[in-house]
């Protein structure tokens, strides 16, 4: 098997099947890495061999999720190889493979550390960034790439364009990210970039900021403030918010873009108000009418 023709030929079966510019570079490398890593024709490849190679990538400490990329990628140019290009290949990587992840349940912000944080936010940019991901969900990819077309300020509503998944979606403004972003907005400086958010110093003063520039604002902020939140943070604090507010998980799906309701599905064992409400309003029910009586009303026993 021709190996350099079959990853170009790789490249382009991303690209046809919409894959993301990110992720096909990352499937890329990862292939690279594979195939550098292999001492044998990558056809002869054996369930062995990635176990072996498994073992390589838990030598340097790798996440979990990051190995299964890896084996997701290798199995995806196997199967491509051999139903695409029509080559005979067995596909080494058997199911059932994959390392087991733990489910770490997501993190909120509680309210007077949201209080905080923006006390410390002075710059009208990054207030109106940070209140989008708490408000509206926005992940800072949305954030970064969010452009002036997308935002319609009279409805009150965002047209998140290509998220994760390829996904476009609606999101609404509420009063105070409504507030942030239209002083923001006044006081942008006039650019040919489309991106809302802009780098205000430095060389690159004018064009959009990026992922990174808008982490480490978060950074920074947290730092002043000694708070240890995440952008992500913010957006798991709008669905737990939203949840404590009695807002329908489906509503709450479709406002952060999840594929599957048991995504958001984990909130509800975060931080649920309504079900804490909804415990001890049954209780009060429950004790009324079967509520053991105290030690001292119960009559001596007899020895």
């Amino acid at each position: 098997m021709d190996v350099t023709n079959a990853i170009i030929n790789f490249r382009r079966h991303l690209k046809r099947k919409n894959y993301s510019q990110h992720t096909v570079k990352n499937y890329l490398n990862m292939l690279q890495h594979y195939i550098r890593w292999l001492n044998i024709p990558v056809e002869a490849a054996t369930p062995e061999n990635i176990a072996g190679y498994i073992d390589s990538l838990m030598v340097k400490h790798l996440h979990p999720r990051t190995i299964n990329s890896h084996l997701c990628c290798i199995r995806i140019f196997y199967d491509y190889v051999r139903y695409e290009e029509k080559i005979n290949v067995i596909n080494p990587v058997r199911k059932g493979v994959a390392l087991r992840l733990p489910v770490p349940l997501p993190k909120y912000v509680k309210d007077e550390d949201i209080d905080v944080l923006f006390a410390a936010i002075t710059k009208h940019r990054d207030r109106a960034m940070f209140m989008l991901m708490l408000r509206c969900g926005l992940r800072v990819e949305e954030v970064a790439n969010l452009t002036l077309g997308a935002v319609d300020l009279r409805r009150r509503r965002i047209i998140v364009r290509n998220g994760k998944g390829r996904k476009d979606r609606v999101v609404y403004i509420s009063d105070d990210a409504y507030f942030a972003l239209d002083k923001y907005l006044r006081l942008r400086p006039k650019s040919k970039a489309r991106e809302i958010f802009l780098v205000e110093k430095g060389s690159c003063k004018g064009q959009g900021i990026s992922v990174r520039g808008i982490q480490k604002r978060m950074e920074y902020y947290t730092k002043k403030s000694d708070l240890g939140i995440s952008c992500h943070h913010l957006r798991h604090t709008m669905a737990t918010q939203m949840l404590n507010a009695d807002a329908e998980l489906s509503t709450i799906q479709d406002l952060l873009g999840h594929n599957w309701i048991t995504t958001t599905q984990k909130y509800c064992t975060v931080f649920n108000l309504k079900v804490q409400r909804d415990y001890f309003k049954a209780m009060e029910i429950v004790m009324q009418r079967s509520s053991p009586k105290p030690p001292n009303s119960h009559s001596r026993l007899r020895h």
